[in-house]
Protein backbone atom coordinates (compact mmCIF):
# COMPACT_ATOMS: atom_id res chain seq x y z
CA UNK A 1 0.00 0.00 0.00
CA UNK A 2 1.29 3.64 -0.90
CA UNK A 3 0.14 6.78 0.28
CA UNK A 4 1.10 10.55 -0.78
CA UNK A 5 0.88 13.20 1.68
CA UNK A 6 -1.08 16.13 -0.14
CA UNK A 7 -0.61 18.31 2.60
CA UNK A 8 1.03 17.94 5.76
CA UNK A 9 -0.19 20.65 7.63
CA UNK A 10 -3.05 21.93 10.61
CA UNK A 11 -6.68 22.35 8.76
CA UNK A 12 -5.82 26.03 8.35
CA UNK A 13 -2.20 25.53 6.98
CA UNK A 14 1.18 26.70 7.71
CA UNK A 15 1.95 29.37 7.84
CA UNK A 16 -1.49 30.05 9.15
CA UNK A 17 -3.46 33.23 7.40
CA UNK A 18 -2.73 36.39 8.57
CA UNK A 19 -0.76 35.31 11.81
CA UNK A 20 2.89 36.86 12.46
CA UNK A 21 4.29 34.31 14.86
CA UNK A 22 7.76 33.80 14.30
CA UNK A 23 7.01 30.10 13.15
CA UNK A 24 4.58 31.44 10.64
CA UNK A 25 7.04 34.23 9.13
CA UNK A 26 9.66 31.28 8.62
CA UNK A 27 7.53 28.25 6.98
CA UNK A 28 8.06 29.27 3.59
CA UNK A 29 9.47 26.97 0.78
CA UNK A 30 9.87 23.09 1.65
CA UNK A 31 8.62 24.06 4.86
CA UNK A 32 5.33 25.38 4.11
CA UNK A 33 2.12 22.93 4.58
CA UNK A 34 -1.23 22.77 3.03
CA UNK A 35 -3.95 20.83 5.23
CA UNK A 36 -3.39 17.50 5.85
CA UNK A 37 -5.11 15.26 2.97
CA UNK A 38 -3.62 11.71 2.21
CA UNK A 39 -3.72 9.66 -1.16
CA UNK A 40 -4.35 6.10 -0.55
CA UNK A 41 -2.91 3.76 -3.96
CA UNK A 42 -4.73 6.29 -6.07
CA UNK A 43 -7.68 5.00 -5.17
CA UNK A 44 -9.16 6.48 -2.04
CA UNK A 45 -9.08 10.08 -0.41
CA UNK A 46 -8.58 11.03 3.25
CA UNK A 47 -10.08 14.80 3.44
CA UNK A 48 -10.67 16.84 0.91
CA UNK A 49 -8.71 20.06 0.70
CA UNK A 50 -7.97 23.20 -1.19
CA UNK A 51 -5.99 22.86 -4.05
CA UNK A 52 -5.86 18.83 -3.54
CA UNK A 53 -5.94 17.90 -7.65
CA UNK A 54 -3.14 20.55 -7.68
CA UNK A 55 -1.43 18.90 -5.40
CA UNK A 56 -1.52 15.61 -6.14
CA UNK A 57 -0.12 16.62 -9.86
CA UNK A 58 2.59 17.86 -8.34
CA UNK A 59 3.58 15.20 -6.73
CA UNK A 60 3.34 13.28 -10.15
CA UNK A 61 -0.61 11.68 -9.40
CA UNK A 62 -3.67 11.91 -10.50
CA UNK A 63 -7.20 12.36 -8.66
CA UNK A 64 -8.60 10.44 -11.58
CA UNK A 65 -8.83 6.94 -10.40
CA UNK A 66 -10.17 8.03 -6.92
CA UNK A 67 -13.18 5.98 -5.83
CA UNK A 68 -13.81 7.28 -2.54
CA UNK A 69 -13.33 10.39 -0.72
CA UNK A 70 -14.00 10.52 2.86
CA UNK A 71 -13.88 13.28 5.61
CA UNK A 72 -11.90 13.04 9.27
CA UNK A 73 -12.52 16.72 10.64
CA UNK A 74 -15.60 16.84 13.42
CA UNK A 75 -17.09 19.49 10.71
CA UNK A 76 -17.18 19.12 6.97
CA UNK A 77 -14.30 21.58 6.30
CA UNK A 78 -14.19 24.83 4.29
CA UNK A 79 -16.62 25.21 1.10
CA UNK A 80 -14.16 23.12 -1.44
CA UNK A 81 -15.63 22.85 -4.68
CA UNK A 82 -15.01 18.78 -5.94
CA UNK A 83 -12.90 18.07 -8.79
CA UNK A 84 -14.88 16.90 -11.85
CA UNK A 85 -14.86 13.37 -12.10
CA UNK A 86 -14.65 12.79 -7.99
CA UNK A 87 -16.82 11.16 -6.01
CA UNK A 88 -18.86 13.57 -2.90
CA UNK A 89 -16.97 13.39 0.01
CA UNK A 90 -18.70 11.28 2.81
CA UNK A 91 -17.82 9.84 6.20
CA UNK A 92 -18.20 6.43 7.58
CA UNK A 93 -20.13 5.87 10.63
CA UNK A 94 -17.88 5.13 14.07
CA UNK A 95 -17.19 1.21 14.08
CA UNK A 96 -18.80 0.61 10.72
CA UNK A 97 -16.36 -0.76 7.71
CA UNK A 98 -16.46 0.21 3.97
CA UNK A 99 -15.15 -2.12 1.51
CA UNK A 100 -13.89 -0.96 -1.96
CA UNK A 101 -14.13 -2.52 -5.16
CA UNK A 102 -9.67 -1.79 -5.10
CA UNK A 103 -9.90 -4.57 -1.85
CA UNK A 104 -9.08 -1.92 0.22
CA UNK A 105 -11.06 -2.13 3.81
CA UNK A 106 -11.52 1.10 5.54
CA UNK A 107 -13.50 1.01 9.17
CA UNK A 108 -14.32 4.12 11.28
CA UNK A 109 -12.28 4.66 14.64
CA UNK A 110 -14.33 6.53 17.05
CA UNK A 111 -12.25 9.74 18.70
CA UNK A 112 -12.81 11.74 22.19
CA UNK A 113 -12.71 14.92 20.81
CA UNK A 114 -15.12 14.75 17.52
CA UNK A 115 -14.41 13.77 14.11
CA UNK A 116 -13.12 10.38 12.53
CA UNK A 117 -10.04 8.28 12.24
CA UNK A 118 -9.62 5.58 9.87
CA UNK A 119 -8.08 2.30 9.93
CA UNK A 120 -7.16 1.66 6.20
CA UNK A 121 -6.20 -2.60 5.56
CA UNK A 122 -4.63 -2.51 1.77
CA UNK A 123 -5.14 -5.60 -0.52
CA UNK A 124 -1.97 -7.22 0.80
CA UNK A 125 -3.24 -7.16 4.57
CA UNK A 126 -0.72 -3.92 5.36
CA UNK A 127 -2.78 -1.66 7.98
CA UNK A 128 -2.96 2.09 8.39
CA UNK A 129 -4.14 4.10 11.09
CA UNK A 130 -5.15 8.20 10.18
CA UNK A 131 -6.23 10.31 13.12
CA UNK A 132 -8.17 13.94 12.30
CA UNK A 133 -6.19 17.06 14.28
CA UNK A 134 -6.39 17.47 17.42
CA UNK A 135 -7.82 13.76 18.05
CA UNK A 136 -6.78 10.36 20.27
CA UNK A 137 -8.32 6.81 19.67
CA UNK A 138 -11.13 6.38 21.75
CA UNK A 139 -12.31 3.22 23.81
CA UNK A 140 -8.82 1.19 23.29
CA UNK A 141 -9.04 -1.22 26.17
CA UNK A 142 -7.92 -4.37 24.72
CA UNK A 143 -4.23 -5.52 23.91
CA UNK A 144 -4.06 -5.66 20.17
CA UNK A 145 -2.78 -8.82 18.61
CA UNK A 146 -0.95 -6.94 15.50
CA UNK A 147 0.44 -3.24 15.77
CA UNK A 148 -0.31 -0.66 12.44
CA UNK A 149 1.98 -0.47 9.82
CA UNK A 150 1.99 2.96 9.95
CA UNK A 151 0.07 5.99 11.81
CA UNK A 152 -0.85 9.09 10.56
CA UNK A 153 -1.66 11.70 13.73
CA UNK A 154 -1.57 14.96 15.25
CA UNK A 155 1.87 13.77 17.53
CA UNK A 156 2.62 17.54 18.49
CA UNK A 157 -1.01 18.48 19.34
CA UNK A 158 -2.15 15.57 20.76
CA UNK A 159 0.87 13.19 22.17
CA UNK A 160 -1.22 10.92 24.22
CA UNK A 161 -3.21 9.40 21.67
CA UNK A 162 0.42 7.80 20.23
CA UNK A 163 0.75 6.89 24.30
CA UNK A 164 -2.44 5.16 24.35
CA UNK A 165 -1.58 3.58 20.90
CA UNK A 166 1.56 2.46 22.41
CA UNK A 167 -0.42 0.91 25.60
CA UNK A 168 -2.36 -1.47 23.50
CA UNK A 169 -0.08 -3.07 21.12
CA UNK A 170 -1.79 -0.90 18.11
CA UNK A 171 1.72 1.07 17.70
CA UNK A 172 4.89 -1.11 18.23
CA UNK A 173 8.58 -0.78 17.49
CA UNK A 174 8.50 -0.94 13.80
CA UNK A 175 5.42 1.39 13.15
CA UNK A 176 6.39 3.95 10.77
CA UNK A 177 4.41 6.99 12.53
CA UNK A 178 3.96 10.72 10.74
CA UNK A 179 3.27 13.90 11.96
CA UNK A 180 0.03 15.46 10.27
CA UNK A 181 -2.08 18.28 10.78
CA UNK A 182 1.50 20.31 11.76
CA UNK A 183 0.62 23.67 12.92
CA UNK A 184 2.91 26.51 14.27
CA UNK A 185 3.30 24.72 17.72
CA UNK A 186 7.02 24.25 17.26
CA UNK A 187 9.70 25.87 14.77
CA UNK A 188 10.23 23.97 11.37
CA UNK A 189 13.24 22.38 10.13
CA UNK A 190 15.98 20.94 12.68
CA UNK A 191 13.99 21.25 16.50
CA UNK A 192 10.67 19.70 14.58
CA UNK A 193 12.29 16.47 13.72
CA UNK A 194 13.98 16.48 17.00
CA UNK A 195 11.04 16.62 18.82
CA UNK A 196 9.42 13.99 16.69
CA UNK A 197 12.62 11.77 16.99
CA UNK A 198 12.91 11.54 20.32
CA UNK A 199 9.10 10.44 20.56
CA UNK A 200 9.85 8.18 17.40
CA UNK A 201 7.91 9.91 15.31
CA UNK A 202 9.15 11.95 11.73
CA UNK A 203 7.66 14.44 9.22
CA UNK A 204 8.29 14.75 5.67
CA UNK A 205 7.31 17.60 3.45
CA UNK A 206 4.06 17.75 1.23
CA UNK A 207 4.11 15.37 -2.09
CA UNK A 208 5.80 12.88 -0.14
CA UNK A 209 5.12 9.12 -1.11
CA UNK A 210 5.08 6.56 1.46
CA UNK A 211 5.47 2.68 1.19
CA UNK A 212 3.43 1.65 4.38
CA UNK A 213 5.21 -1.11 5.96
CA UNK A 214 8.64 -0.06 4.78
CA UNK A 215 9.92 0.74 8.52
CA UNK A 216 13.22 1.76 7.60
CA UNK A 217 12.69 5.35 8.55
CA UNK A 218 11.35 4.73 12.05
CA UNK A 219 13.69 6.75 14.06
CA UNK A 220 15.41 5.40 17.21
CA UNK A 221 13.96 6.87 20.04
CA UNK A 222 17.16 7.82 22.71
CA UNK A 223 17.55 5.39 25.32
CA UNK A 224 19.05 7.40 27.83
CA UNK A 225 19.17 11.38 27.37
CA UNK A 226 20.35 13.96 29.78
CA UNK A 227 18.65 17.41 29.94
CA UNK A 228 21.20 20.40 31.36
CA UNK A 229 19.77 23.54 31.83
CA UNK A 230 19.74 26.86 34.54
CA UNK A 231 16.82 27.85 36.51
CA UNK A 232 13.78 28.21 34.49
CA UNK A 233 15.22 27.36 31.38
CA UNK A 234 12.37 24.83 30.75
CA UNK A 235 14.81 22.09 30.98
CA UNK A 236 12.15 19.72 32.74
CA UNK A 237 9.17 20.87 30.18
CA UNK A 238 11.61 19.49 27.57
CA UNK A 239 12.58 16.32 29.38
CA UNK A 240 8.51 15.64 30.30
CA UNK A 241 8.00 16.21 26.14
CA UNK A 242 10.54 13.20 25.38
CA UNK A 243 8.10 10.99 27.64
CA UNK A 244 4.72 11.96 26.91
CA UNK A 245 4.32 9.73 23.61
CA UNK A 246 4.75 7.10 25.87
CA UNK A 247 2.46 5.31 28.45
CA UNK A 248 2.94 4.29 32.55
CA UNK A 249 6.22 6.57 32.54
CA UNK A 250 8.17 6.16 36.08
CA UNK A 251 8.22 10.04 37.20
CA UNK A 252 10.84 10.16 39.84
CA UNK A 253 11.16 12.64 42.23
CA UNK A 254 14.61 13.59 44.30
CA UNK A 255 13.75 16.54 46.03
CA UNK A 256 11.30 14.96 48.64
CA UNK A 257 8.37 16.82 50.11
CA UNK A 258 9.74 19.46 52.22
CA UNK A 259 7.14 19.70 54.54
CA UNK A 260 6.03 23.08 55.32
CA UNK A 261 7.86 24.91 52.64
CA UNK A 262 4.81 26.59 50.33
CA UNK A 263 6.95 27.85 48.08
CA UNK A 264 8.55 24.20 47.45
CA UNK A 265 4.91 22.74 47.48
CA UNK A 266 4.06 25.11 45.04
CA UNK A 267 6.75 23.79 42.35
CA UNK A 268 5.62 19.94 43.04
CA UNK A 269 2.11 20.85 41.95
CA UNK A 270 3.01 23.08 38.91
CA UNK A 271 5.31 19.69 37.51
CA UNK A 272 2.85 17.21 38.82
CA UNK A 273 -0.27 19.39 36.88
CA UNK A 274 1.74 19.27 33.43
CA UNK A 275 2.83 15.27 33.61
CA UNK A 276 0.03 12.93 32.07
CA UNK A 277 -2.39 11.33 34.84
CA UNK A 278 -1.20 8.09 33.47
CA UNK A 279 2.63 8.66 35.18
CA UNK A 280 3.64 7.25 38.33
CA UNK A 281 5.29 9.17 40.55
CA UNK A 282 8.21 7.61 43.23
CA UNK A 283 10.24 10.04 45.61
CA UNK A 284 13.41 8.85 46.12
CA UNK A 285 17.03 9.46 45.52
CA UNK A 286 18.42 5.66 45.74
CA UNK A 287 18.69 5.29 41.78
CA UNK A 288 20.84 2.78 41.48
CA UNK A 289 18.51 -0.17 42.25
CA UNK A 290 15.91 1.51 40.35
CA UNK A 291 17.92 1.77 37.43
CA UNK A 292 18.89 -2.15 37.56
CA UNK A 293 15.10 -3.30 37.38
CA UNK A 294 13.35 -3.81 34.18
CA UNK A 295 9.78 -1.50 33.77
CA UNK A 296 8.56 1.56 31.83
CA UNK A 297 10.76 4.69 31.01
CA UNK A 298 12.07 6.64 33.80
CA UNK A 299 11.99 10.52 34.23
CA UNK A 300 14.63 11.53 36.88
CA UNK A 301 13.98 15.10 38.38
CA UNK A 302 17.19 15.96 39.03
CA UNK A 303 20.31 15.04 39.42
CA UNK A 304 21.35 18.40 41.27
CA UNK A 305 18.92 17.33 43.99
CA UNK A 306 20.35 13.73 44.13
CA UNK A 307 23.88 15.42 44.53
CA UNK A 308 22.73 17.72 47.27
CA UNK A 309 21.48 14.22 49.15
CA UNK A 310 24.63 12.36 48.69
CA UNK A 311 26.73 15.33 49.79
CA UNK A 312 24.51 15.57 53.07
CA UNK A 313 25.33 11.32 53.97
CA UNK A 314 28.90 11.52 53.16
CA UNK A 315 29.44 14.93 55.25
CA UNK A 316 30.55 17.26 51.81
CA UNK A 317 29.80 20.11 54.35
CA UNK A 318 32.25 19.64 56.67
CA UNK A 319 35.65 20.38 55.76
CA UNK A 320 37.10 17.79 58.09
CA UNK A 321 34.83 15.30 56.88
CA UNK A 322 34.91 16.07 53.66
CA UNK A 323 39.26 15.12 53.60
CA UNK A 324 38.47 12.59 56.13
CA UNK A 325 36.79 10.35 54.04
CA UNK A 326 33.51 12.34 52.49
CA UNK A 327 35.12 13.05 49.50
CA UNK A 328 36.38 9.57 48.49
CA UNK A 329 32.12 8.24 49.42
CA UNK A 330 30.78 11.09 47.40
CA UNK A 331 32.67 9.42 44.05
CA UNK A 332 32.28 6.14 44.67
CA UNK A 333 28.60 6.94 44.48
CA UNK A 334 28.58 8.70 41.48
CA UNK A 335 30.68 6.38 39.74
CA UNK A 336 27.65 3.97 41.03
CA UNK A 337 25.18 5.63 39.44
CA UNK A 338 26.98 6.21 35.93
CA UNK A 339 27.76 2.52 36.40
CA UNK A 340 23.74 2.49 36.94
CA UNK A 341 23.10 4.42 33.63
CA UNK A 342 26.00 2.22 31.65
CA UNK A 343 23.88 -0.88 32.26
CA UNK A 344 20.53 -0.47 32.55
CA UNK A 345 18.08 -1.74 29.82
CA UNK A 346 15.45 1.22 30.97
CA UNK A 347 14.64 3.95 28.67
CA UNK A 348 15.98 7.01 30.66
CA UNK A 349 15.77 10.81 30.38
CA UNK A 350 17.39 12.60 33.35
CA UNK A 351 17.74 16.56 34.43
CA UNK A 352 20.20 18.56 35.53
CA UNK A 353 20.85 22.04 36.53
CA UNK A 354 23.79 23.61 34.33
CA UNK A 355 25.56 25.88 37.07
CA UNK A 356 29.32 26.54 36.26
CA UNK A 357 28.60 29.22 34.23
CA UNK A 358 27.17 31.99 36.70
CA UNK A 359 28.12 33.31 39.56
CA UNK A 360 31.29 31.73 41.68
CA UNK A 361 29.57 31.05 44.92
CA UNK A 362 30.70 33.22 47.96
CA UNK A 363 31.40 30.33 50.68
CA UNK A 364 33.90 26.79 50.19
CA UNK A 365 30.63 24.41 50.53
CA UNK A 366 28.96 26.77 47.27
CA UNK A 367 32.21 25.70 45.35
CA UNK A 368 32.36 22.67 46.44
CA UNK A 369 28.47 21.92 44.81
CA UNK A 370 28.96 23.96 41.99
CA UNK A 371 32.20 21.69 40.99
CA UNK A 372 31.13 18.04 42.23
CA UNK A 373 27.45 19.24 40.09
CA UNK A 374 29.69 20.05 36.98
CA UNK A 375 31.55 16.03 37.73
CA UNK A 376 28.58 14.39 38.01
CA UNK A 377 26.67 15.83 35.02
CA UNK A 378 29.66 14.51 32.98
CA UNK A 379 29.60 11.63 34.25
CA UNK A 380 25.91 10.63 33.89
CA UNK A 381 26.40 12.77 30.28
CA UNK A 382 29.19 10.08 29.23
CA UNK A 383 26.56 7.33 29.95
CA UNK A 384 23.97 8.83 27.75
CA UNK A 385 23.38 8.66 23.69
CA UNK A 386 21.82 12.40 23.89
CA UNK A 387 22.80 14.92 26.22
CA UNK A 388 20.84 18.52 25.43
CA UNK A 389 21.25 21.87 26.86
CA UNK A 390 18.33 24.19 27.14
CA UNK A 391 18.64 27.99 27.14
CA UNK A 392 15.89 30.16 27.16
CA UNK A 393 13.31 27.64 26.28
CA UNK A 394 15.33 26.47 23.54
CA UNK A 395 17.06 23.06 23.43
CA UNK A 396 20.79 22.75 22.01
CA UNK A 397 22.18 19.37 21.17
CA UNK A 398 25.58 18.65 23.06
CA UNK A 399 24.96 14.92 21.70
CA UNK A 400 23.64 12.67 19.47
Amino acid sequence: MEITLLGTGAPAGLPRPDCSCAVCATALGPHARAATAVLVDDALLLDLTPGAAFAAARAGHSLGGVRQVLLSHPHDGPAVEVPAGLPQPGRVPDGRELALLTGHRVRAVAMDAGGTGYAVTGPEGQRLLYLPPGAAPAGLEQATAQSYDMVLGDVVGRPDALARLRAVGSAGPTTDVVAVHLDHDVPAGPELRRRLAAAGARAVPDGTTLVVGAYEEVPDVPRRTLVLGGARSGKSVEAERRLETFPEVLYVATGGTRSGDTEWAARVAAHRERRPGSWRTAETTDLVPLLAEDGPPVLIDCLSLWLADVMDSVGAWDDAEWAGGGEKLLRERVRELAEAVRSTRRTVVAVSNEVGSGIVPATASGRRYRDELGRVNTAFANECEQVVLVVAGQAVVLRG
